[in-house]
């Protein structure tokens, strides 16, 4: 079975090699995720070279830090007891110790008032303020636990007021434009405003980067609309959106910006802790197993690892892991998802592609088979979620990556063709010779005759048998 809901790895400089890679790559995984909160440019440059020798097909996304305060960095873990106090101030250029945790923001005191609660670590450790002083806030634990060196802080219903685009985040991305990576994952992404900046950047550039918006707060699910206006997709960044927002309000949300990205043709992922466990276990828990199942009903494009391949002890377990339960979800799952018909590109090309899908289900076919420079075509058949994977021939190799995080397209790169008829020659001859196709497999082909810039502008369905025998003529 081919697997149609795409997994992003996180890989780290520390980690990486190109043997490693290979080996995540031969489980399933699709897009290399590079956090720049982990990392300083030198470490990203290695693993995208290590990913580089491995394929030129695996996309590699690149994570900013975006507007985020997190605790600097300190020599020892700090624990915490329940009800036992402690100083917090907003300095980054300090370094934590057991009277006083330091966070990277420096107007912390300033932007937090009394009674409210800070969160630490995607909230594994809660302290409430309970007095503010004019340089610090003494705080209590609500609970015990620990505390290290750059990991989250969200503070509920207080927003600071930091820029979108960070220095540190600017030379991140001018690394990503000088070595043409795919895709900027934004992080904590409030408004249009938050990706137009990053844009701006790109356009000055003339970099064909896609931006995909990290939602992590209240702002990013109000502004959803405005911010799907503006970028190739979104990624549901669970860990901020859980402490940010009342937990019991996630599996909601995660529904709606799943369908909302389908509904526009974007691509959407699911991310944070969905196999956490496996940092430091063979096998997932249960509850793990069902929420990388229901990311996979809901019909999102791909599920993310973190440091599940970051710095786990079973990385490639935990792609085979989530591979599999992708596979066997998608058996069993609905098998076309009846969504509105959208002219991304022209009328003809939105119905034939709808209809192309619908075919291919009823008729049992083997597979879809279609050509596309942009990809835009090929998001429109993915849109629907049909059972039947489409061999997409890309005549653009970062297209042909850009499909690495969209689902069920499975993509190969061609060489740009005058016809249809040779596009659709060497796209069958090249599956017949990877034994993909039999003679005798139905398939449904969705192609143009009009020039590549037209889109589909029929549908033709038959055997591979015939299909070639007709081309041969």
């Amino acid at each position: 079975m081919i697997k149609k809901t795409k997994i992003v790895a996180t890989i780290s400089d520390r980690t990486s090699s190109p043997q490693f890679i290979k080996s995540l790559f031969d489980e399933g995984m699709d897009v290399v995720r590079l956090n720049t909160a982990h990392q300083n440019t030198e470490g990203a440059l290695k693993v995208i070279n290590d990913v580089r020798h491995v394929s030129e097909r695996i996309a590699i996304l690149l994570d900013t830090k975006g507007p985020e305060v997190r605790t600097v960095k300190t020599e020892n873990v700090i624990k915490l007891l329940v009800g036992q106090k402690i100083k917090v101030k907003g300095d980054p250029t300090k370094e934590s110790t057991e009277d006083c945790i330091y966070v990277s923001y420096i107007d912390f005191v300033h932007d937090v008032p009394e009674n409210t609660y800070i969160l630490i670590d995607d909230g594994s450790l809660e302290l409430k303020v309970i007095k503010k002083e004019s340089d610090y806030l003494i705080c209590e634990a609500t609970n015990e636990g620990d505390i290290k060196g750059r990991k989250s802080i969200n503070v509920p219903n207080v927003t600071f007021n930091l820029p979108s685009v960070s220095k540190r985040d600017k030379e991140f991305i001018q690394m990503a434009i000088e070595q043409d990576i795919d895709f900027i994952a934004h992080s904590f992404v409030r408004s249009k405003e938050d990706v137009l900046e990053i844009q701006k950047i790109l356009d000055e550039k003339k970099s064909k980067i896609k931006i995909i918006a990290k939602i992590e707060n209240q702002q990013g699910v109000d502004h959803i609309d405005e911010i799907l206006d503006h970028v190739y997709g979104v990624m549901v960044a669970r860990g901020d959106l859980a402490v940010e927002i009342p937990y019991e309000k996630i599996p909601g949300i995660q529904r709606m910006l799943i369908n909302k990205c389908i509904e526009r043709r974007k691509t959407v992922i699911i991310a944070t802790q969905m196999l956490h466990s496996m940092i430091d276990n063979p096998r997932p828990t249960r509850a793990e197993v069902n929420d990388v199942a229901s990311a996979v009903y809901s019909n999102t494009d791909a599920v993310m690892l973190s440091g599940e391949t970051a710095n786990g002890s079973y990385p490639v377990e935990a792609v085979r892991t989530m591979a599999k339960i992708a596979v066997e979800v998608e058996q069993s799952k609905e098998s076309f998802n009846n969504i509105p018909t959208i002219a991304i590109n022209n009328p003809t090309t939105a119905y034939l592609c709808k209809a192309a899908v619908k075919a291919a289900i009823r008729l049992d076919a083997k597979a879809i088979i279609a050509d596309s420079t942009s990809g835009r075509t090929l998001r429109a058949m993915a849109a629907y979620r049909g059972s039947k994977p489409v061999f997409a021939q890309c005549y653009s190799k970062r297209t042909m990556r850009e499909m690495a995080l969209t689902y069920g397209i499975v993509p190969d790169f061609m060489e740009i063709k005058e016809t249809s008829h040779e596009f659709l020659l060497e796209a069958l001859t090249s599956l017949i010779n990877k034994h993909t196709f039999d003679q005798e497999d139905l398939i449904v082909v969705a192609a143009g005759n009009f020039g590549r810039s037209m889109g589909v502008s029929y549908i033709e369905i038959g055997t591979v048998g015939n299909l070639m025998g007709h081309l041969l003529l």
